[in-house]
């Protein structure tokens, strides 16, 4: 029972801040007089209040955690704070479920991207701008925002860390103190959120959209403030923009710390996930164009080219964001662009899927295996750079990737069932899982999830949080094992 106590005073922590970051878009609207200041001002209450709750009861429980404390944390605040975020937007849309809310408010926290509202570009900028901040929040973790001022408060935050970075090789530190590591990330990350921001408002856009669409941008979260995303200003510079930090989200933010610290480009050379990430989606930019000039999509191959670019590389990323209704090109390129949102991302990037990392290590697995059945005494390590991976990282991403597929098929036959055709339930998966955000069909770009029933919304719910605490953190709490002492 201490445990638990001890992780719910943290837990109180990070609700106290993200109350606290409600205040930008209660700001935002005092100021506009949007008419929806008086929401955020209740949500603020409420979220402020259940934080100090929390707090104050569990006060005598401090020390420092253990593992099994940094999972439960993770999930606790991946489950509890769409809830809090989603006040402002269920107090300001009555007419929406609370199913619905939540699956909004965990898209963005989430970094998914998937939404059920429409009517973006009438929606007041506070509204707009808490959608895009929450994609900002959850783009790098709230949890290692937490992590960066939990010293302050007299409790560590290794496990916490640990728990909450993606990817498969997750004991290599970039600083001695993880509270130094997690605000050289943020500081990476603040920084080239502003340059995205500048790079916007030259581009053409307001500073509005250019902060909205900068935040999830670098998150790769995909919400919009406006209901046909980037289609709405039909700029080639805008989306050249959008290209290129959507690109830059996709890369491991460790890396561009490193980059930073050691104000040289060299770790970009040296890290294993960035050459086969360029390959990939810039082979699939060509290819993808070409195809679709020459089936007659588009007639101009440089308007091929940029349209084919864009979405490949905002669905590679696990963006979201779309400047044309793929879902009407022929079925190969949109179920191709699916495929790539599931392992192009870096470890440690704000993306989503299987990610690179895990991706190259089959690969090489692969061919390692076609040289033991030739040479069964040959000696053919994989490696990563100079590093040798051990087998006990290759046999865990072998399990990851089963959970992956298993869960993948399951939630597909789930929302088949439940009635939804066969495109829309298994891209519905795909890009709930890999926190994509749009799919097929009857969730397309063009269109939104605000058809599907509660039970639906409820399963793609869940299947953004697997994805998003890559399936161990969340599953690992539902076992017996877990809670033995």
């Amino acid at each position: 029972m201490n445990h638990f106590l001890s992780v719910a005073n943290i837990l109180s922590k990070i609700i106290l801040v993200f109350g606290l970051t409600m205040l930008v878009p209660y700001g935002i609207a005092y100021w506009s007089e949007d008419g929806s200041s008086a929401v955020f001002g209740g949500a603020i209450q409420i979220t402020l209040i259940c934080g100090a709750a929390i707090a104050l009861m569990t006060r005598r429980y401090k020390r420092e955690l253990q593992i099994r404390d940094g999972f439960l944390l993770v999930v606790l605040v991946w489950l509890l704070l769409p809830f809090f975020g989603m006040l402002p937007l269920l107090r300001f849309f009555p007419e929406i479920s609370f199913a619905k809310a939540y699956y909004e408010a965990t898209s963005a926290l989430t970094a998914t991207g998937g939404t059920v509202l429409t009517g973006l570009d009438t929606l007041p900028y506070s509204i707009n701008l808490w959608r895009g901040e929450m994609v900002w929040l959850g783009g790098m973790g709230l949890i290692v925002l937490a992590v960066a001022i939990l010293p302050m408060l007299g409790v560590g935050g290794r496990q916490i860390l640990k728990a909450e970075i993606p990817g498969p090789m997750k004991e290599s530190k970039l600083t001695p103190r993880i509270a130094e590591t997690a605000k050289g990330l943020w500081l990476v990350y603040v920084a080239l959120t502003l340059i995205c921001v500048i790079a916007y408002k030259l581009a053409g856009m307001n500073w509005f959209d250019a902060v909205m669409h900068a935040f999830t941008t670098l998150g790769l979260g995909g919400f919009s403030s406006h209901d046909a995303s980037y289609g709405y200003w039909d700029s080639p510079i805008i989306e050249l923009v959008a290209i290129i930090f959507m690109l830059i989200g996709g890369i491991n933010f460790a890396t561009h710390f490193l980059v930073w610290r050691a104000r040289s480009i060299s770790p970009y050379y040296y890290d294993p996930e960035i050459k086969p990430y360029f390959f990939i989606v810039l082979a699939s930019c060509i290819v993808l164009a070409g195809y679709l000039w020459l089936t007659g999509v588009y007639t101009d191959p440089l308007t091929a080219l940029r349209y084919a670019s864009f979405n490949v590389v905002s669905v590679a990323t696990t963006t979201g964001y779309s400047n044309a209704d793929y879902s009407l090109w022929p079925i190969f390129a949109p179920l191709w662009m699916l495929f790539l949102s599931g392992f192009c991302t870096s470890s440690g990037s704000t993306g989503g899927g299987v990610k690179m990392i895990r991706a190259r290590i089959l690969y090489q697995q692969f061919f390692r295996e076609m040289i033991t059945i030739m040479h069964p005494q040959a000696v053919s390590p994989v490696k990563l750079g100079r590093s040798v991976v051990a087998n006990r990282i290759i046999f865990a991403v072998f399990v990851f990737l089963f959970v992956y597929l298993v869960s993948m098929i399951l939630m597909t036959l789930v929302l088949t069932l439940s009635g939804l055709d066969e495109i829309t339930a298994f891209s519905a998966t795909v890009a709930s899982i890999n926190n994509l955000g749009p799919g097929l069909n009857q969730i397309g770009p063009a269109t939104t999830y605000a058809s599907l029933t509660d039970f639906q919304i409820w399963i793609c719910s869940f299947a953004m949080l697997l994805g998003r605490l890559e399936f161990y953190t969340l599953l690992i709490v539902f076992t017996a094992a877990f809670w033995r002492k």
